[in-house]
C-alpha cells in the first residue's frame, strides 16, 4: 500500500475522524485522527453523526419486515397506514417508498412550524400532503422524509419503532450503528461542528434542496446536532450515529449471497435490496442516479454519503467495504479515501 489509511488522515489533517476497510470479512486497514470534542482523542469505537449514511438501515429495517411476511414490496402503503392514501397517494407502495419514488422528497410547509421530535404530527403531514409528481413515475431523494415514511411501515405492519428494529438486528451482526442513542453511549460520540463555512447554506439555501432540508427546522442546525434531544431522537432519514468500523462491517456483510444481509432477508430480498430500481433524475440531487431500495449504485459501487461528509460503500472492482466517519461538518475527505483505495484494492 502506497499510503495507510491512518498516513492519508494525517496528510488531510483530518480534524476528528476514522476510516476503516473491510476485506472478506475482515478489517484490512484502519486510521483515526483528531479529537472527538477537541480535547479527547478519537478511537475506533467513537460514534459520529452521518446524515443519510442513515437510509439504508432504515430501508433494511422496512425489508426485514418484508422477509417476515407481514409487508410486501409491491403492496400499497396504504394498507397498513390507511391515512396515507389521501390525494391520490392510494398507489404508492412499500417499494415506491424505499427506491425515493414515493413523491414526498419535503415534509410540507406546515412542517415548518413543527418540532422535529413530534413524530405523530409529522407522520400526519405526510399522510396528509398531495405528492409532488405521480408515485413511482420519477425519483426525488426522500431526504427528510425517509425515515418518518419508513417507520410508519414498520409500525403499521408491526407495532414496533423502526429505531428499536433496527437496534435488535444491529446488535445481532454486530454492527456499530445506531439509529436512535441510549445514554449509555453519550460519552464516546463525537462533537460535530462546522468545518467547511459553505455548511449548511449549499443545502438550505440551494433550489433544489432547500423545500427538502429545512422542513421541520433542527435537522440541518449545526447547533442541535449535539444535543441529547437530538441524539435520542428516531429521525431515521438523517439521524444515525455509527463508528466508521461499524460502517464497514456492515458493508462488508452487504454483498455475499452467503453473507450477513442476504441471510436475514433471503435470496430475492436481498437481490432487490443492493440492484438497481429506477434510474432517473433525481429531482433534489439535481443528477442522473440509479437507486436501489436504500443505496445508489453504479457500476463501480453501492452505499450511501451524508451532507456532512460521511460515507459507507462497497466497491466492486475491489471487493472492499469502507467507512468514514468526521466531525467536520461539510468534509470532502471521502473522495481522497476512495481515491486511495481504488489504487490499492481496485485493480
Amino acid at each position: 500500500m502506497a499510503r495507510t489509511l491512518q498516513q492519508l488522515l494525517d496528510d488531510l489533517d483530518e480534524p476528528g475522524g476514522a476510516a476503516c476497510v473491510v476485506v472478506g470479512g475482515e478489517l484490512a486497514d484502519e486510521g483515526v485522527a483528531g479529537t472527538l470534542d477537541g480535547v479527547r482523542p478519537w478511537t475506533d469505537d467513537t460514534l459520529a453523526m452521518a446524515y443519510s449514511v442513515a437510509k439504508p438501515f432504515a430501508a433494511l429495517t422496512v425489508l426485514s419486515v418484508v422477509a417476515d411476511g407481514a409487508l410486501g414490496l409491491d403492496q400499497p402503503v396504504a394498507d397498513v397506514w390507511p391515512e396515507y392514501a389521501a390525494h391520490g397517494k392510494g398507489a404508492t407502495t412499500v417499494r415506491h417508498v424505499l427506491s425515493h419514488r414515493a413523491g414526498l422528497p419535503s415534509f410540507p410547509e406546515a412542517a415548518a412550524e413543527v418540532a422535529y421530535d413530534d413524530r405523530e404530527t409529522l407522520t400526519r403531514l405526510l399522510a396528509e400532503a398531495a405528492p409532488e409528481h405521480e408515485p413511482g413515475a420519477e425519483c426525488a431523494e426522500h431526504a427528510l422524509t425517509y425515515g418518518h415514511l419508513c417507520d410508519q411501515l414498520v409500525r403499521g405492519a408491526t407495532g414496533e419503532d423502526l429505531a428499536e428494529r433496527f437496534a435488535t438486528i444491529a446488535t445481532a451482526q454486530g454492527w456499530d450503528i445506531h439509529l436512535r442513542l441510549s445514554p449509555a453511549h453519550f460519552g464516546r460520540v463525537a462533537e460535530m461542528f462546522v468545518e467547511d463555512p459553505s455548511f449548511p447554506g449549499k443545502y438550505t439555501e440551494d433550489p433544489q434542496w432547500r423545500p427538502a432540508s429545512i422542513r421541520p427546522p433542527g435537522p440541518f442546525d449545526p447547533a442541535e446536532l449535539n444535543t441529547e434531544r437530538w441524539r435520542t431522537t428516531s429521525f431515521a432519514a438523517v439521524n444515525v450515529h455509527a463508528s466508521a468500523r461499524g460502517i464497514a462491517r456492515f458493508y462488508g456483510d452487504l454483498m455475499a449471497e452467503d453473507g450477513a444481509v442476504a441471510r436475514l432477508l433471503g435470496a430475492e430480498l436481498h437481490r432487490a435490496y443492493v440492484g438497481p430500481q429506477f434510474t432517473g433524475h433525481d429531482r433534489v440531487l439535481d443528477r442522473e442516479v440509479t437507486w436501489t431500495l436504500g443505496f445508489q449504485v453504479d457500476d463501480e459501487d453501492i452505499g450511501m454519503g451524508g451532507a456532512g461528509g460521511c460515507a459507507g460503500w462497497f466497491s466492486f472492482a475491489g471487493a472492499y467495504a469502507t467507512g468514514y466517519v468526521t466531525r467536520g461538518l461539510g468534509s470532502e475527505r471521502a473522495d481522497a479515501i476512495w481515491e486511495l483505495l481504488e489504487e490499492t484494492y481496485g485493480s
